[in-house]
């Protein structure tokens, strides 16, 4: 199996990368468990002290919970592993406080954190507006936590497509109309020829326009060893660390499997 980087965005925290030599069972496994197991820090329980806005605290706290937090893995553990078993120390949970006074809005970066390390990912990030005279003041615990448990704790969109395999015979009729037909030019015509863009090629999505408009001459088909990755994180985690923190995941499991049968 073999990882080779086709697209690295910094700015939209999106990495597309080719997985080679995998199976579908394999790369919907490192799918979901970016998804469901890759913990990450996320607020969980909220102490409102005073809340004059016209949001309901249940609204507040829900917003607040779905607010990123940049996480460090080696800093916290799960509160069901930690050695307080869950009952909430500072090696698995972290307090945060707000005091806000209107009028104006109430950004996430008026969150202070104990933990300079773990602060909004998104600092503008409104949470409430407040007129003259409103304030609110509160309370809040963060935690470990993971995407199966709620999505909050999902550090990132995983996805995946089966890379493109697309079969081009010579005697296309008219090559501008089947380039002109793909939407991700993926075709271009040189010397009246179709041709294929190898840069634009992992762009395929098979929508199919190409074959229909030349069914004789274009083939498209899918590989099923090698597929188009790519992870989009809220910005938590980096995508490195997200990626290799679910392989360690999905390592861990099998080593459990293994001993289980022994």
């Amino acid at each position: 199996m073999e990882v080779e980087l086709i697209e690295q965005n910094k700015k939209q925290n999106r990495v597309t990368f080719l997985l080679k030599g995998a199976t579908p069972a394999f790369a919907n496994m490192l799918r979901k468990t970016i998804i469901d197991e890759v913990p990450t820090i996320a607020i969980e329980d909220v102490e409102l002290r005073k809340n004059s806005s016209v949001i309901y605290d249940e609204m507040i706290a829900h917003r607040l919970g779905l607010i990123p937090l940049s996480t460090d893995l080696t800093a916290y553990n799960l509160p069901e592993e930690c050695t307080c078993k869950g009952e909430g120390c500072s090696k698995c949970q972290l307090e945060l406080s707000l005091k806000a006074k209107g009028p104006g809005y109430v950004y996430a970066s008026e969150l202070k954190s104990k933990d300079p390390k773990v602060v909004p990912v998104y600092p503008k990030m409104p949470i409430v507006k407040l007129i003259k005279g409103h304030t609110l003041e509160l309370e809040a615990t963060a935690v470990l936590g993971k995407g199966k448990e709620h999505a909050k704790w999902s550090p990132a969109l995983a996805y995946y497509k089966y890379k493109p395999v697309i079969d081009v015979k010579k005697g296309v009729e008219d090559p501008k109309a089947v380039a002109d037909s793909c939407p991700v030019d993926v075709y271009s015509v040189k010397n009246k020829e179709l041709v294929i863009n190898k840069d634009n090629l992992l762009r395929c999505h098979l929508c199919g326009a190409c074959a229909e408009a030349d069914p004789q001459h274009i083939k498209l088909n899918e590989s099923n060893t090698d597929f188009v990755f790519t992870v989009e994180s809220w910005g938590q985690l980096s995508v490195k660390d997200i990626v290799s923190t679910a392989i360690d995941a999905i390592q861990k499991k099998c080593d459990e499997v293994v001993n289980l049968v022994k």
